[in-house]
């Protein structure tokens, strides 16, 4: 964002909050780059001055959440676009509000004026020589969010690396800066479970390619398939995020970015959640792009990626293919996100591979394939934009096949001691038919064979 003719007023938090005012609607940055101090003090200055009908926006953000207390009820009320774990409570309770909207469209509600924005909240890096700050690990809908609120509250913050790419701003667009230096938020994977190392080894073994470009989250499962792709060549990222699995490929030459069809040489992402080891890489390397997520998660830009393959996670898969991955019954979990952004653009994509994966059970024993999904669970991908299910049993690849082949390959990737039950509930819906008197079709193969692939 190109300089203004004005100064920023450099103050406290507690004096840069004090342009809130009562229904003002608030947009603040989130993931590693969640600016505590900043809202703390919101929440302080909105009880102190009985404010009233405030609107929170915002992603997934780390840390404490005090806007969604009780003590703050009627005074804010926060739609989220992504939950954590912090407003998730507040938000089950009534207390705070979802907005299921694709990760590619949260820059244009603002854009567009669908959410006209009064005040944006970030942390932003020192700016350098010319002026210019950084918005670092998370650029996603915060550039919109600055291109169009009335007034921005800026934490200025020597720990934010400075990433290259959309998340430059000249500190003269800031109206209100407050200095606070602290370490950003991390994140530190736990060692996999049995099952997602088993998927990981799947999906690595048969699913990527050489010369593919990536698309993975943050998680157990992602980080499996990266531990496997030691023996791979010429990868590339294109993701709406990645951690520090990426890491050794980078220094092992493994992931190069050489043979991608766009930003070739280049690892784009538009959020950062790691370890401080990543935020260091990330930190003024030229290789690494943090792009708006209009652009990183748009379909269009996607397919354009030769061998694009995205891997994404979900909650529960039904007989016929629909997928669950926002919610639990009627509890909201997480969000849309960017599944299915990347699952279309994969589809599209030449060589593409869209890749939903996940243990065949929950923590609890429960088949996360089921006959149909929970009562008021939401459909986040539909049957139709299904191609590959992964569990630790299989590979089912859907697209293009029946309801009937489609129950058949998903109860060969189910757990095995499920296939009873799910067997008997699809002939109870006619899914089945003459299919149920053959075994389902499981064989060793690759995945250029559209078969369930056997664990």
């Amino acid at each position: 964002m190109a300089p203004k003719n004005k100064t920023p007023k450099v103050g406290t938090a507690e004096e840069a909050v004090q342009c809130i005012k009562s229904g003002d609607r608030i947009f603040v940055q989130g993931m590693a780059a969640t600016p505590s101090l900043l809202t703390s003090a919101m929440a302080t200055h909105g009880k102190e001055a009985r404010l009233e009908g405030c609107e929170v926006y915002h992603l997934h953000t780390e840390g404490e959440c005090p806007y969604v207390a009780e003590d703050c009820e009627g005074i804010f009320h926060t739609k989220s676009f992504f939950l954590g774990a912090n407003v998730r409570k507040a938000t089950q309770e009534g207390r705070a509000d979802y907005v299921p909207i694709f990760l590619s469209e949260t820059p244009l509600v603002f854009r567009k004026g669908v959410i006209p924005l009064d005040v944006a909240i970030v942390q932003v890096s020192p700016p350098d020589k010319h002026g210019f700050c950084s918005l670092g690990t998370s650029v996603d809908c915060t550039r919109a969010a600055l291109q169009t609120a009335r007034t921005v509250i800026a934490m200025v913050n020597k720990n934010v690396p400075r990433t290259h790419g959309d998340g430059i701003i000249h500190y003269t667009n800031l109206d209100h800066i407050v200095y606070h230096d602290t370490p950003l938020y991390t994140s530190h994977s736990k060692p996999g479970a049995a099952s997602d190392v088993a998927i990981g080894n799947l999906i690595a073994e048969h699913l990527v390619a050489d010369g593919a470009t990536l698309q993975l989250g943050i998680g157990n499962i992602p980080n499996a398939v990266l531990a496997q792709l030691k023996g791979h060549k010429n990868l590339g990222i294109h993701s709406e995020m990645f951690s520090d699995g990426v890491l050794p490929l980078v220094e092992s030459g493994v992931v190069n970015n050489s043979q991608k069809s766009l930003d070739r040489g280049k690892l784009v992402s538009t959020f950062l959640v790691g370890s401080q080891a990543l935020y260091d890489f990330v930190d003024d390397n030229p290789v690494v792009d943090m792009r708006d997520a209009a652009y990183t998660n748009d379909p269009h830009v996607i397919k354009q990626q030769q061998k694009m393959t995205a891997i994404n996670s979900c909650i529960e898969v039904d007989l016929t293919g629909q997928v669950v991955s926002d919610s639990i019954g009627t509890r909201i979990y997480s969000g849309v996100g960017g599944q299915l952004d990347f699952l279309r653009g994969a589809a599209l994509s030449e060589g593409g591979r869209p890749i939903l994966a996940l243990p065949s059970r929950t923590n609890k024993g429960r088949s996360r394939i089921v006959p149909t999904i929970a009562e008021g669970a939401g459909v986040v991908t539909t049957r139709a934009h299904v191609n590959y299910i992964v569990t630790e049993f299989g590979i089912a690849y859907l697209h293009g096949r029946s309801l009937s082949e489609r129950a058949t390959a998903l109860i060969a990737v189910a757990h095995p001691e499920d296939r009873p039950h799910l067997e008997a509930e699809a002939q109870k819906r006619g899914l089945l038919g003459k299919l149920s008197r053959r075994k389902a079709p499981v064989v060793a193969a690759t995945a250029a064979v559209p078969e369930p692939i056997a664990a």
